[in-house]
């Protein structure tokens, strides 16, 4: 193994022991995907006010339909990354982990090429046929057409890059990979700032886009071979010759293998994204449409937050489950999971009461706010945080059989009450039914199922879960409505003012925490 190989389990964690590297490599992780959410922030929040200052609201809406369409190319993957990520941590119990790691990666990364051709001619073959504006109601928008085909296909080409990420991830490098990727979307969300101001048209933002991403998979693929030197002897590990027909065989295996984790990951960016291209189809409004796609915005960054909280802590559950470390595996799923939830809990306590005066200043007012609909994708972002762990955890520890079933039918009712609900009740139709598939299917079934075969007292943790979220979002709704009754009034002044009231109330409730012993107690108390 090299010096990059995950702690051995079973140790007790002095100050430089296996328990100080998780800590770090966690607190890595956090750190660097805490940055990514502020510029998730920035590029969904803070330059949005930037494209109105140029664009209508109907130019805005079609660059949320390309930026959800291009978010939508990662489902090319096919669920290989993963397929790939529980290979890695399989081969750290073989004699020769580098050996059959080097040969995997290089075979895999022959079949991401092979994807990356094929589906890029069919892209483009389908878009001259079927024009994207026609299909999703931008008939009269400037460059629609060639931006959507640039931000596709350039995500398309990005996907090699998924490759290398997993392998970071199963070496306990996750930290480097995020930082990365946060410095690529900084100059990503400069580039797109300078095409605004200098183009103002939809093309020249998704080139500024997509010019960056492609930057970081490139980097990626080439720093790989760099930090795990073993890659580049790929071809000294193959112990005989494979025929054509082993080849394709072999090839054919990895995407059924894969198979399981590409229906997840489906279902997780069709959540997220398909909402906004079924409102875009379904919803002859257009302000409605961009409504909609902003409101969406800050369910997905609450979703977002959960899953990259989520991911470090699922690369350490892997590594526990492969080797069959059961304690230090349920010591550490029951605190992550009670981490996601308070933190998930939280943000949306604070974002109830504020999210309203923050939308209208955020839109100058030019888009109406609908209340209705950002509570409940809200609420149900809370409800979801813990089965988000669950999900992550099981996409790491290869639990193929259970995503296929879970997530397909998670995928089933989605569109099933998308397209029933949408039509009846518009965009907070499309809001019902993600946060009744997340509820229903992902924690319901999920979530339980990963509970039950990883903790002793599985119904026990759920309750104390549900009774810490509740607690918390009621809390900190009180606590905001208090804060607007105590700076009454409108604009920016009033809204930073009650947001500062409001995180002084959440500091005082949480200064007990400063105290070692509270902490303990409060650990000790969680049900595992």
């Amino acid at each position: 193994m090299t010096d990059t190989q995950i702690d051995a389990p079973g140790k007790a964690g002095g100050p430089s022991g296996p328990g100080a590297g998780r800590a770090r490599r966690l607190v890595r992780g956090w750190s660097a995907n805490l940055v990514q959410l502020v510029l998730g922030l920035t590029q969904q929040l803070l330059l949005i006010p930037a494209f109105l200052h140029v664009w209508t609201g109907d130019m805005l809406a079609a660059w949320l339909a390309i930026y959800a369409a291009g978010s939508l190319v990662v489902v090319a993957d096919a669920g290989l990354q993963l397929r790939a990520i529980n290979r890695f941590f399989a081969f750290k119990s073989c004699a020769d982990c580098d050996g059959r790691t080097a040969s995997f990666y290089a075979r895999m990364l022959r079949i991401y090429v092979a994807v990356v051709v094929v589906l890029g001619i069919l892209l483009l073959a389908v878009t001259h046929v079927l024009r994207p504006s026609a299909l999703l109601g931008f008939r009269g928008t400037a460059s629609f057409d060639s931006a959507f085909i640039v931000m596709t296909l350039g995500m398309l080409l990005c996907l090699p890059g998924n490759l290398a990420s997993g392998l970071y991830r199963a070496r306990g490098q996750y930290g480097r990979t995020v930082w990365l990727l946060n410095v690529v979307l900084l100059l990503g969300q400069i580039a797109q700032l300078f095409a605004i101001a200098w183009f103002g048209s939809l093309l020249a933002v998704a080139i500024a886009f997509i010019s960056m991403q492609l930057l970081f998979a490139a980097f990626m693929l080439v720093d790989a071979p760099r930090l795990f030197p073993f890659l580049r002897r790929a071809g000294a590990y193959r112990a005989r010759p494979r025929s054509w027909s082993s080849t394709l065989r072999w090839n054919i295996g990895q995407f059924g293998r894969a198979f399981p984790f590409a229906i997840a990951n489906i279902t997780e960016l069709a959540l997220v994204n398909l909402p906004v291209l079924l409102v875009s189809a379904l919803v002859t409004d257009r302000v409605a449409v961009a409504q909609w796609g902003l409101t969406r915005v800050i369910a997905s960054l609450v979703r977002g937050l959960c899953l990259q909280l989520a991911v470090p802590l699922a690369a350490e559950l892997g590594h526990d489950h492969a080797v069959g470390d059961r304690a230090r595996l349920s010591r550490l799923y029951a605190q992550g999971s009670v981490f996601v939830t308070v933190l998930a809990s939280l943000i949306v306590a604070g974002l109830l009461p504020f999210w309203g005066d923050f939308f209208t200043l955020w839109t100058h007012g030019s888009i109406p706010y609908d209340a209705g609909l950002a509570v409940t994708l809200l609420l149900g972002s809370a409800a979801a945080a813990p089965s988000l762990l669950a999900l992550a955890f099981a996409s790491h520890s290869n639990r193929g059989d259970l995503l296929i079933r879970t997530k397909g039918l998670q995928l089933v009712v989605f569109l099933v009450l998308s397209f029933v609900l949408t039509s009846w009740l518009g965009p907070l139709g499309a809001a019902l039914a993600v946060v009744a598939s997340d509820i229903l299917v992902q924690f319901g079934l999920l979530a339980l199922v990963i509970m039950g075969q990883t903790l002793q007292h599985p119904l026990r943790h759920t309750g104390f879960l549900v009774l810490v979220s509740v607690v918390i979002v009621l809390s900190g709704w009180g606590a905001g409505v208090v804060a607007a009754l105590l700076v009454p009034g409108a604009g920016l002044v009033h809204f930073l003012a009650e947001c500062a009231i409001w995180l002084i109330f959440a500091a005082v409730a949480a200064s007990p925490l400063i105290i070692k012993s509270v902490r303990e107690t409060l650990i000790a108390a969680i049900p595992r």
